[in-house]
């Protein structure tokens, strides 16, 4: 096939452009022609929250990326729906996230498609947004009823989908991330990140929003924090640090901070040097957090909250617990438990067979086909 995604890639930081990317990667060693066009802007700065929306490190030779897509210019729009439309490409690939996209692609996909030989799918991590706005529903009419086929990622999210389109959609859990290289030894990471190794730590990662729960696991460090237990918190602050400065003062040092975005390369001793990952979300569709757990062999607790649970089975390899602090408390406690955290990781072994980019690209080709 001759394919163009279109989404976040190099030099554009973080899991969507490298999903974009590993996904590319699948398709070319299949023997498909695949370019990636990727943002010349994404959001302007003044709707950003991070310090900075791309990296410094040189572009991936094996692929072909090209910056064209001005998420805020409209004749930009025009102009690469009909450079696409021109090229005729059997598929274009999106990632869809965020209704701000849907202008953008909305646009693009819809002169894309008349040429009569592209179709546009769609892999999508979200409908309704996690921060809701008055524009999200018009937003997201506007592109999803551009697209042809759709892969998503929980039920949650089909849910959804199915009030805005009939088109044919199919379910591919998150695949794991591999590009984040794998496990050194515990004593290699702790000497990395300066800890100290006869501590034991738990993690929470990722960018820091709302949403995501961080002052409920700082109440519940409140009840089971002890001696030799300590919890790294290691990610951009994506709100106000200022309301989670009393809860951290209290903590003291038994939480270590690290507000920053974490670099692909710095990951593996994060993940290498904890006992477990804890994501206390408050509402989620998937995380691909626990996609890098997974890689990495690392037991998790997630709350019940969205697709975590198809994710994360419970007591096989971490536990769901409720959204709430006593929930996330006596999930910590019942780590250290017996033998709860050996026997999590040996069953992680056979559970992250499920989630490869193999089968979710042939998802992405059999939607294709339905279409």
């Amino acid at each position: 096939m001759k394919i163009v995604i279109l989404g976040p890639a190099h030099p554009y930081r973080g899991g969507l452009a490298s999903i974009m990317e590993t996904m590319a990667r699948e398709y070319i060693s299949r023997g498909d022609e695949v370019a990636i066009y990727t943002f010349s802007l994404q959001y302007p700065s003044i709707l950003f929250p991070g310090k900075s929306q791309t990296v410094t490190t040189p572009p991936p030779t094996d692929l072909h990326i090209e910056r064209i897509v001005n998420t805020c210019n409209p004749i930009n729009w025009i102009r690469v729906g009909n450079r696409i439309r021109r090229e005729a490409p059997d598929m274009v690939l999106m990632k869809y996230w965020t209704p701000f996209m849907a202008p953008c692609f909305g646009t693009i996909a819809r002169i894309a498609r008349r040429n009569g030989v592209t179709k546009v799918v769609c892999q999508i991590d979200n409908v309704e947004p996690h921060e809701h706005h008055i524009i999200d529903r018009p937003f997201n009419s506007y592109y999803l009823g551009a697209v042809d086929g759709f892969v998503y990622m929980s039920e949650q999210v089909h849910s959804e989908l199915t009030e805005y389109t009939a088109a044919p959609a199919l379910f591919s859990p998150h695949p794991m991330f591999s590009n984040f290289g794998s496990r050194v030894e515990r004593s290699e990471a702790c000497r990395h990140l300066g800890l100290d190794e006869n501590c034991n730590y738990l993690l929470f990662f990722g960018l820091i929003r709302e949403y995501k729960g961080l002052d409920t696991l700082l109440q519940a460090w409140e009840k089971v924090r002890r001696d030799g237990l300590k919890l790294i918190v290691a990610g951009e602050f994506y709100e106000s640090k200022e309301k989670y400065e009393p809860q951290l003062n209290r903590l003291g040092h038994s939480v270590i901070l690290h507000d920053r975005f974490i670099a692909d390369e710095e990951v593996k001793y994060y993940f290498s040097a904890v006992d477990a990952l804890v994501l206390p979300y408050k509402t989620a569709t998937q995380s691909g957090v626990t996609q890098i757990a997974y890689n990495f062999f690392l037991p998790m607790i997630v709350t019940e909250v969205g697709g975590l649970p198809e994710i994360v089975p419970d007591d096989k390899v971490g536990y769901v617990c409720p959204p709430t602090v006593d929930g996330v408390a006596d999930a910590i406690e019942s780590l250290y438990k017996d033998d709860n955290l050996q026997r999590f990781r040996t069953n992680i072994i056979s559970e992250r067979k499920r989630f490869s980019w193999s089968a979710m690209c042939d998802k992405i080709t059999e939607v294709l086909h339905m279409s």
